[in-house]
């Protein structure tokens, strides 16, 4: 029994009324501004549309002055991280220790202001000092120009915060989806691995030691500076690293006690600066920091260098450390966001970033975004709003002007260990085993970026791995599904025959369901498929001659069509034609029955073709059947 309607033949929409649909669907898919159209009143537009830029304005006038101890408390927590973090990553990126410490003082203001995350707190990250570290350094040599290559670090955060802004300003945050959840797996275990690689220097106590990063060129100058080795050194960081996992393994069992391994890095670095001063650590081939100088953030906008000679490098590193950077801190923040039924405007979360690290390179930080590790500390720490960033901050702003002279002992050993106890806890071992087990396609961007990382470079391994997702989403472009469908028996629905086998197909009539786009990419394929499916049934002998008379094309999932796939619709129908097979259209959606109407190509096919489900084809085929065969061949 079919519907007892009809296709709808409506006028197409103007292009003005549809390329205003396209945009909003492509920029604007949340409907961001609904809060400030709904305002009666121009004030009310004007302090809907501050709170919606500026979210400090939304919350703050808001705040329960009874969260503030939850908030301090977390500020302080992440504080006792943001220490030993910054100088390790500063000292990472090659940059002055102090440079670390700097950065988690202005960046977490700034993003206070700008951010919509109730739980994110921002700082420095590993990989995107790695990244510094890999692409400036190829350029410029921070041993022998540490000023100059300072100052191209500061560009590259500027760059940096101008890409991040201009993503978010623009509403291009789709670009960001091209990095896969795979390719992210792959990248930042294989990141993981070589940092944790890079800081056996520090743990062996070698003075020299290879720029380059794969596992080959590490082992070889391992064995090549072998008598370099010191076993204080060894027997140090073994120590410190082996507490911290022990730290994280409590953390582990046992939730509640989050704050023994948030705590663990401070403890680890004032132990060693203790250790470091009265047992004269140097002496004994143990590196320490060195001078850290008192005072706040130094301005270094007139640091910024543009000259042609350095802003390729400045510029790659910027867009590649800002994309991963920028994709981290968003899936982190919109992690934590989830477990407390809380949403973030991923665009908002670009501009908030584009803007801490444009300010924060005029104030002599490098870049910042939201690590896993200082989130989830403050996470469980309680935190309630971003006002444990302004907590963190004013923390590190005492810590700037009285306490940065203690940690010149910290030991570089120290260092390397907190750094190797965070980079192993992202070598996510489970996750690569799940993907293998659910998709090997993924399971081979991970690895493809893992390896790549891993024994050729960052670029290359982020490269690799990109890729091989993209070439996977061509595929899924030009070679889309295609089912047979079937009727369940004792109902009206039809579904894929591959999946329900006891579904049954009307005697004479195939129904086929396009799963996908129609373009130029993939209308051959689809239509050489179509009269595979054609060929598939009439030779298969279960069907007892029961030859294909009429073919149904289910649209609904066609969400739109070029003119070469209309003409490929065409071309097929005079194929099928030909061999006296009819060919019917179901259900196709309103973008493509208007390029259909204003194409032709419903006056050139018979309006008489086209149902609004297949029971209503069904019921149709067979007197369209016999008007097809009395009517003559049209070209």
């Amino acid at each position: 029994m079919g519907t007892g309607h009809e296709v709808s033949y409506a006028d197409p929409r103007s292009f003005g009324s549809k390329f205003g649909s396209h945009c909003k669907e492509t920029l604007f898919p949340d409907d961001p501004f609904r809060t400030i159209r709904n305002r009666h009143t121009p004030v009310a537009r004007f302090k809907a549309t501050l709170d919606y830029f500026v979210p400090i304005f939304e919350w703050l006038p808001k705040y329960d002055i009874r969260l503030l101890q939850y908030d301090i408390l977390a500020g302080i927590t992440i504080t006792s991280l943001a220490i030993p973090q910054g100088i390790s990553y500063a000292k990472l990126a090659n940059i002055p220790p102090i440079v670390g410490l700097y950065t988690s003082f202005v960046p977490p203001l700034v993003y206070a202001v700008f951010g919509s995350s109730k739980h994110l707190a921002v700082g420095t990250v590993a990989s995107a000092s790695m990244i510094m570290a890999n692409t400036i350094g190829a350029e410029v040599s921070a041993t022998e120009n540490p000023t100059l290559y300072l100052h191209l670090v500061f560009t590259a955060c500027f760059l940096t915060g101008v890409f991040q802004f201009l993503l978010g300003v623009l509403r291009l945050g789709i670009l960001v989806d091209f990095l896969s959840h795979s390719t992210i797996t792959g990248f930042m275990s294989g990141t993981a691995t070589i940092i944790c690689l890079q800081q056996l220097k520090s743990i062996f106590g070698l003075k020299h030691f290879t720029t380059h990063t794969d596992v080959v060129h590490v082992f070889k100058a391992i064995f090549k500076n072998r008598s370099e080795m010191r076993w204080q050194s060894v027997v140090v960081g073994v120590v410190f690293l082996a507490f911290l996992q022990l730290t994280r393994f409590i953390r582990k069992k046992k939730p509640k006690l989050f704050w023994v391994s948030a705590i663990a890095p401070m403890l680890v670095v004032i132990i060693g600066c203790i250790f470091a001063y009265f047992l004269d650590a140097e002496k004994h081939g143990i590196q320490i920091v060195g001078e850290l100088k008192k005072g706040l953030n130094p301005v270094s906008i007139h640091h910024l260098n543009f000259n042609s000679q350095y802003l390729s490098a400045t510029i790659k590193a910027g867009l590649i450390a800002g994309a991963i950077a920028m994709t981290e801190g968003i899936a982190i923040g919109r992690s934590f966001a989830i477990l407390k039924n809380d949403q973030i405007d991923g665009n908002k979360e670009m501009v908030a970033f584009g803007l801490m690290n444009i300010i924060g390179s005029f104030f002599s930080c490098y870049l910042t975004t939201g690590p896993f590790s200082k989130t989830a500390v403050n996470f469980n720490a309680g935190c309630k709003s971003a006002l444990s960033n302004i907590v963190m901050a004013i923390c590190m702003m005492f810590t700037l002007l009285f306490l940065a002279p203690v940690f010149k002992y910290t030991p570089l050993v120290a260092l390397a260990a907190i750094i190797m106890s965070a980079m192993l806890g992202l070598i996510d071992y489970e996750e690569m085993h799940h993907l293998f087990k659910v998709d090997k396609f993924d399971f081979l961007i991970c690895m493809a970026g893992f390896l790549g990382v891993t024994f050729l470079s960052m670029d290359y391994g982020l490269m690799l791995s990109i890729g091989l997702a993209l070439l996977r989403a061509l595929l899924y472009v030009a070679r889309p599904a295609t089912c047979k469908l079937g009727k369940m028996p004792g109902t009206t629905l039809y579904r894929d025959m591959e999946q329900y086998p006891d579904g049954t197909r009307a005697p004479g009539l195939l129904a086929l369901q396009l799963g996908s786009p129609i373009y130029y990419a993939n209308a051959n394929y689809i239509r050489e498929r179509v009269l595979r499916w054609i060929q598939d049934e009439d030779e298969n002998p279960d069907n007892k001659g029961d030859t294909v008379e009429f073919v149904i094309l289910e649209l609904s999932g066609v969400t739109s069509i070029d003119m070469t796939g209309l003409e490929t619709l065409l071309e097929t129908r005079r194929m099928l034609q030909s061999r006296k097979i009819g060919m019917a259209f179901v259900n196709p959606r309103v973008g493509v029955m208007e390029k259909m109407l204003k194409s032709k190509f419903v006056e050139k096919v018979g309006k008489g073709f086209f149902f609004l489900s297949i029971e209503d084809a069904i019921d149709g085929a067979y007197s369209l059947r016999r008007e097809m065969q009395e009517k003559p061949l049209q070209v």
